[in-house]
């Protein structure tokens, strides 16, 4: 049965999957948002949610690649019709991946204090970081349970049901937040930054309660564990491996952004998680067509379905530049109003508007650098991913950054290291893929 790459079909898996894909930033967005509107040390608080943010955000990353590695093998047997062989397959996944996580929690709670000092956090802003954390990390086994089953459903070329649980996740973080970080005058009192923490972990249970739902009743994969374990384990096991190296790679540039950002300033760090947060909210929408692309090319690499392969790429290419065009189109015609829904402190506001014309131009880049690595990701190329990011960090960003930060550029040069560092990610990529498919496609 051929697979349909027609642009309907296409976006029938993109958009769906680009409003599960917002999920993760909407939390992080809201939790920003809303503490830098406090009455009270808005600014320290702001700063302590954007560090605490990128640290979960390296764990998440950094374990959650069990989502790309369970739909690429997943979706490949799909492609090659043999669902039936792997249908035990995710529930050993995703027992692996719950069981480090809590080995995760475990280890990192009782060490919050150096953890975030590693990050130049002192003070109050320190305090603060210890506080929110110290809630926040408990949804952590839950965020990692859902992303290993969104990474089942995509294997099924399903996006439908991830995006119904992202959509309520969301919108009760949302509620929760505003509820629980301000209060409820006469009836529950303002927890402000612990507030948001407890909002965010409750969202995240509840997204896990809904996922084990809808994989139950809307599929045929079981989450009882059987033994031996499948086949595929071992291949599961080691492209989670390479996407785990990959991800610490990745991670190492956050760190160093984060911790320079904090070294020049309480204003600094918080205008750096604006724009970060920013960021991550227009990588994550451009999620929708990898996501696609993901689903779709392991999918058509399981049939050899090679020429329309490579037309996929083609259009994924075009749709996921026009969508970054767009966004980046929006962000300059909103640009004098969009830093003030996160904080009206005009010493924040100056360092964020000074960068946020180079977070917006990045966004046609990262579309294709992002479609392209989920699409590397769907044909289980993990170690050349690995390779490459391992190459761009080091090679690439950290010496960019060192460059600029030594004429004190402060967070423009966090913001043109990113932008060489994914320049650096997407070319090899789309030359790789392109020498690789097209003789195939002409056989």
């Amino acid at each position: 049965m051929k697979t349909n790459i027609s642009f309907k079909n296409i976006n029938k898996l993109a958009i769906p999957a680009l409003i599960a894909g917002i999920a993760e930033p909407v939390l992080s967005i809201t939790d920003t948002a809303i503490i830098g509107n406090i009455d009270t040390n808005a600014t320290e608080s702001l700063a302590a949610v954007g560090i605490v943010g990128a640290f979960i955000s390296m764990l998440v990353w950094v374990f959650g690649q069990v989502r790309s590695a369970i739909s690429s093998i997943i979706s490949q047997y799909v492609g090659a019709n043999k669902l039936e062989e792997v249908k035990n397959l995710p529930a050993q996944a995703i027992t692996i991946v719950v069981l480090g996580s809590l080995l995760v929690l475990a280890i990192s709670f009782p060490f919050s204090e150096q953890i975030f000092r590693f990050y130049n956090a002192s003070g109050v802003i320190l305090e603060y970081c210890i506080t929110y954390f110290k809630i926040r990390i408990f949804g952590f086994p839950f965020a990692l349970f859902v992303f290993a089953i969104f990474g089942t459903f995509r294997g099924l070329q399903n996006t439908f049901y991830p995006m119904i649980i992202a959509i309520i996740g969301a919108s009760l973080n949302i509620v929760l937040d505003i509820i629980l970080v301000y209060g409820i005058e006469g009836y529950l009192p303002a927890m402000n930054i612990k507030g948001a923490a407890y909002a965010s972990v409750i969202a995240q249970i509840t997204m896990a309660i809904i996922s084990v739902v809808l994989l139950l009743k809307k599929t045929e994969i079981s989450l009882k564990i059987s033994f031996p374990f499948h086949p595929e384990i071992k291949r599961l096991l080691g492209m989670m491996g390479n996407l785990f190296i990959r991800t610490i790679a990745l991670n190492t540039a956050l760190y160093f952004a984060t911790s320079y950002a904090t070294s020049y300033g309480k204003e600094y760090i918080a205008a750096y998680t604006i724009s970060l947060n920013i960021w991550l909210l227009g990588a994550f929408m451009i999620d929708g067509y990898s996501s696609a692309g993901n689903i779709l090319s392991g999918k058509l690499l399981g049939a050899k379905d090679y020429k329309s392969l490579l037309v996929l790429s083609n259009k994924l290419f075009k749709y996921g530049f026009v969508t970054g065009l767009l966004m980046a189109i929006i962000g300059f015609l909103c640009y004098n109003s969009i830093g003030t829904i996160f904080t009206k402190e005009a010493e924040v506001l100056e360092p964020f508007y000074h960068i946020f014309w180079i977070v917006l131009l990045t966004q046609p880049i990262n579309a294709i650098t992002f479609i392209f690595d989920g699409m590397f990701k769907g044909m289980g190329e993990m170690k050349y991913l690995r390779n490459l990011l391992i190459l761009s960090t080091g090679l690439v960003f950290i010496p960019t950054l060192l460059l600029f930060d030594y004429f004190d550029y402060k967070l423009i040069a966090i913001w043109i290291a990113f932008t060489f560092w994914i320049l650096a990610r997407g070319l090899p990529l789309v030359f790789k893929f392109r020498a690789k498919f097209l003789p195939l496609a002409e056989k």
